[in-house]
């Protein structure tokens, strides 16, 4: 006899197992090589991918096994069983610029998983473990179709005075906060065709990877990225200043919000875009509450304790803690704007 918190463990397992089988999936090329290629055996998808047959095998019968692939006759030997990734999946595993994409969270989870032996450590003695190792994975960006599709077609054009700016004449300078591989930075530019955008991260490897991405969509004649910190723009003044997801991350978000404060021009607006969760703290939380702390627990906090005055703010960065850290920095005004996701809360600070 099992209860149910056994029960929901032993779900949450195999979710975790799925989740590492999506992993080998998605680097190891085996969902673009039946997304390109078409049905397969296992030899046929071992030879396109360079992998060995055995573990093709495998991999190829658990995914079938958990309704990710289909197979066309289960009662065929295990040779000989043909697997199609089915159309509707193609987007969620394979194309990273479709808003279905899913198969990212496979990355995060695995990366996030080797760091769990140095988390035991710091959640003892304190600090933050060392950083992780840059790796192929890196240059995926989880929110990059989010920004491809809605930065520049429905969030920002839903903001009146801005997206009248950003069309205006002269061109309107953007500086884009935490910009981490670039994605938000090139789908500004890619639906403002005169704005020029400056994208600034601490992580030269990101910057890196984003400085690719701008080449390869032909946008690094407006978009520049530095990997500098924002105090460091000797006093250039932007029309918009925006920061994706990456406020609750910061050690010092108060001096980081008065410091972007002091390059807004005259009129300029800042975007912070955080974190969508409840007002207040509630057991049991609804899930998308409970997805945030995990993240927070794993991640954004412990990232965030390698300074001893660190506000150690966390994922879940509630709209009241957001508003007395732009009072503390200085603005007079924190608007929530009218702008709905199922994952994000979007807010304006006003000087």
């Amino acid at each position: 006899m099992t209860g149910p918190l056994t029960d929901r463990l032993f779900r949450d397992a195999a979710g975790a197992l799925e989740l590492y089988t999506v992993y080998l999936g998605v680097r190891l090329g085996l969902y673009r090589a039946l997304a390109d290629g078409g049905p397969a055996t296992p030899a046929e998808l071992a030879a396109r991918a360079g992998i060995v047959e055995r573990y093709a095998r495998e991999w190829l019968e658990q995914q079938a096994a958990s309704g990710i692939l289909a197979v066309d006759d289960p009662r065929a030997g295990a040779h000989l069983r043909r697997y199609t990734l089915p159309a509707e999946h193609v987007g969620v595993l394979v194309e990273v610029d479709d808003l279905n994409h899913g198969a990212q969270q496979s990355i995060e989870i695995a990366r996030v998983a080797r760091q769990l032996p140095a988390l035991v450590e710091v959640f003892r003695s304190g600090g933050a473990p060392q950083p992780l190792a840059w790796e192929p994975e890196c240059r995926a960006a989880p929110n990059r179709a989010r920004f491809v599709n809605l930065l520049g077609q429905e969030w920002l054009p839903a903001i009146k005075d801005v997206d009248e700016r950003l069309r205006a004449d002269p061109p309107a300078r953007v500086a884009d906060i935490a910009c981490g591989t670039g994605w938000s930075s090139i789908a500004m530019a890619l639906s403002y065709p005169t704005i020029t955008v400056h994208g600034l991260d601490l992580d030269p490897r990101a910057i890196e990877a984003a400085r690719g991405a701008a080449e390869e969509r032909g946008v690094a004649d407006r978009v520049t990225f530095s990997a500098i910190d924002a105090g460091d723009l000797d006093g250039a003044t932007f029309d918009l200043v925006t920061i994706f997801e990456a406020l609750h991350d910061m050690t010092r978000p108060v001096e980081v919000l008065r410091t972007l404060r002091g390059l807004l021009a005259e009129g300029g607006a800042l975007l912070v875009v955080d974190s969508l969760v409840e007002d207040e703290f509630s057991a049991p939380a609804p899930e998308r509450d409970r997805y945030e702390y995990g993240w927070s627990v794993l991640a954004c906090l412990p990232s965030a304790m390698d300074d001893p005055d660190s506000a150690a703010t966390g994922t879940v960065m509630r709209a009241g803690t957001l508003r007395r850290y732009a009072t503390e920095a200085g603005f007079g005004d924190v608007e929530i704007l009218p702008i709905t996701t199922d994952y994000w809360r979007f807010y304006r600070l006003r000087p």
